[in-house]
């Protein structure tokens, strides 16, 4: 089984909170809004990061963070962008996928600050579209919070938001989806 961390919008802080609520993840995505390369290097101490730019990102993290990245984790394809809509698979296709390009399994987004965990029809072709939310800025009366997703040969076991708030809260899960 690997465990994915997702992070986003940390808009040039990593709170001690999030980055230890991500020590436990065999990979990490930032879906973009970094806003420091140190964010992207503190991270790497955890785990191997896939990061996307976000609209407050520059060109500054090297050729390795793109406006999309397709990683695959355990046999699980993921398609993360910043923007909801580049995630949004239609008939007509996607900006972020070529033709012939395989489905993600998993969409990340990044941007409103709101968590979303999303399945079924709304998410489809993916199984699953999320959010994390943000460590930094939460919007919609939500927490500060960072993402987690187990994968375990090509299938998707569960995924959850949790809070990164310090206090006696912190750790609680705010969304949770299981697979199984």
């Amino acid at each position: 089984m690997a465990r994915i961390g997702v992070i986003s919008d940390t808009h040039g802080v990593l709170p001690v909170e999030a980055f230890n609520a991500l020590a436990d993840c065999e990979h990490i995505i930032h879906a973009g809004d970094i806003c420091s390369p140190e964010i992207i290097c503190d991270l790497q101490a955890l785990a191997p990061v896939t990061a996307v730019l976000g609209n407050n990102d520059f060109n500054e993290y090297g050729s390795s963070v793109r406006r999309f990245a397709r990683p695959v984790v355990d046999g699980v394809r993921f398609l993360v962008a910043h923007y909801p809509r580049d995630v949004r698979i239609t008939f007509a296709g996607s900006g972020a996928l070529a033709p012939g390009d395989p489905l993600p399994n998993v969409c990340i987004h990044g941007h409103t600050h709101i968590p979303e965990i999303v399945v079924g029809k709304e998410a489809r072709p993916a199984d699953l579209l999320l959010c994390s939310g943000s460590p930094t800025n939460p919007r919609g009366g939500f927490p500060q919070c960072v993402a987690k997703i187990d994968v375990w040969e090509g299938r998707i076991l569960r995924a959850w938001v949790e809070r990164t708030t310090h206090g006696p809260h912190c750790g609680e899960v705010v969304l949770r989806h299981d697979f199984t």
